[in-house]
């Protein structure tokens, strides 16, 4: 796994998961949300929409709307309340 601006200290046996952040592909645990998937891999989980400032969450429970990225459908995906899944593809760049 990455280093990212979130550092796992435990359950680090869980299952692995591959899926595709922006193209590349990347890692999480089974039970990740996408935010700590990401999170775990970069130190930001998107950039502002017009100021182009580094974003990581704020509420990280489902009410602010920070954590929004998307499948490579195009469907919105609440990153802090969605789980990963195996060959998920995330965008975070719109």
């Amino acid at each position: 796994m990455g280093r990212g601006q979130f550092r796992r200290v435990a359950e680090r046996e869980r299952r692995r998961i591959a899926f595709l952040l922006d193209g590349v592909e990347t890692e999480a645990l089974e039970g990740d949300t996408v935010l700590i998937a990401i999170l775990t891999t970069r130190a930001h989980l998107r950039m502002a929409e017009f100021t182009e400032a580094p974003r990581a969450g704020f509420c990280l429970m489902g009410a602010c709307q920070d954590c929004w990225v998307a499948s490579a459908d195009g469907r919105s995906l609440r990153a802090c309340t969605t789980y990963v899944a195996e060959g998920m593809a995330i965008v975070t760049r719109r």
